[in-house]
């Protein structure tokens, strides 16, 4: 009898307190809206200006690369340079056999001598002809046969020089000079290889490198959008900033350069286009074959820039929360990155005046009620 009572007791015991506890969480189910607002910093969106530095890979070329053939056939009897050497322009660089055309060449003088002493014979017999038919000696056969042979060895004097002039150039194509100032490329051939104009690669490649050409490419969109910026593509060659160059090894190179020409054609099978720069390359530090990486400022005027911290990324799309009658609104933006790494700068999606959430994004629930904070803390 005792263990029943004692049972009922712990058992009312039991249900008093169980019934204070939900009274409790009831009460507090019950807050205002107020109360359950969260306190975020936020900021009033203002227009300003930005720079941002975009990244191209590129590569690097001389201004002039010449490759080297030969005109002739033959067998090199001289190289005269090294790979990497600074030549000037009309440098000797390869010498070819020259016995054979140097034989041709007198052989062709010769002719030439010949010829024209074949014409000064010529010459008189037509003007004795001449003498004797107006002496009514000789008919008019004769003459016109005498005038003929003149002709003839005109002819052949002409052909005698044409063929002199044929073998003094084969002759001086024995001797391959440098057209352009530059450096020695590559030598596959050496003394004593038989070489022809259709010889599969070149004997060697000159390079200009006083100045060099980096070469790049931008989307059709980044075209359109510097299309917008200054105008027209024309325009951008002429108020575009300097831009600048890193190496491979991560160093960037001491030179700006300047952006020479756009292509006007979008390559269909990557959406992009061509951008060519012009470096100046006094060190000679720059070679043919090299690669980089542009750096291209881009300048945005009057445009929206937010921190970083004011987004929250959500399946590869960027968004911020507006603020907007004390409530959270998510809000999709297009963003481009600035050099700091901490800031976007917003091309789509916000407008001066808008307000919102600074700090702390991915804490935020969509329609959530916010309280504005100032930096001091205190609550708006």
């Amino acid at each position: 009898m005792f263990k029943m009572k004692f049972n009922a007791i712990f058992l009312g015991c039991g249900m008093v307190f169980l019934t204070t506890m939900l009274g409790s969480c009831g009460n507090k189910n019950r807050q205002t809206p107020e109360a359950q607002a969260q306190s975020f910093q936020t900021m009033t969106i203002a227009l300003t200006d930005k720079t941002v530095t975009n990244s191209y890979s590129a590569s690097i070329k001389g201004k002039q690369d010449i490759d080297i053939y030969p005109q002739i056939s033959g067998t090199i009897s001289e190289v005269c340079v090294t790979e990497g050497q600074h030549v000037t322009k009309g440098q000797k660089l390869f010498v070819i056999e020259q016995g054979t055309y140097y034989a041709a060449l007198n052989q062709a003088i010769a002719n030439v001598k010949a010829a024209e002493a074949s014409l000064a014979s010529a010459q008189l017999a037509y003007e004795s002809k001449v003498s004797l038919y107006k002496d009514a000696v000789i008919s008019e056969y004769e003459l016109l046969t005498a005038r003929n042979t003149l002709a003839n060895s005109e002819a052949n004097l002409a052909q005698a020089k044409a063929q002199e002039a044929s073998a003094r150039t084969n002759y001086d194509y024995t001797c391959i000079t440098s057209p352009a100032a530059g450096v020695v490329g590559n030598l596959p051939y050496f003394q004593g290889d038989l070489v022809s104009s259709n010889i599969s690669q070149p004997l060697t490649t000159i390079s200009d490198n006083s100045e060099m050409y980096v070469y790049f490419s931008i989307t059709e969109k980044q075209l359109l959008a510097l299309s917008r910026e200054y105008g027209s593509t024309a325009k951008a060659l002429t108020e575009m900033p300097e831009i600048s160059l890193q190496l491979s090894d991560g160093s960037a190179y001491d030179k700006t350069g300047n952006i020479e020409s756009i292509s006007g054609v979008v390559d269909k099978s990557t959406g992009s286009t061509s951008l060519r720069a012009i470096f100046s390359n006094p060190d000679g530090l720059l070679h043919s074959g090299f690669s980089g990486t542009v750096k291209m400022p881009s300048v945005y005027k009057d445009c929206v820039v937010i921190p970083q911290a004011a987004t929250t990324e959500i399946q590869d799309k960027i968004f911020v929360y507006k603020v907007v009658d004390g409530k959270a609104q998510s809000t999709q933006v297009q963003v481009i990155a600035t050099d700091s790494g901490t800031e976007y700068v917003v091309t789509d999606g916000l407008q001066a005046g808008d307000v919102i959430i600074s700090t702390g994004a991915g804490l935020v629930r969509n329609g959530a009620s916010v309280s504005v904070e100032t930096k001091s803390g205190e609550v708006k």
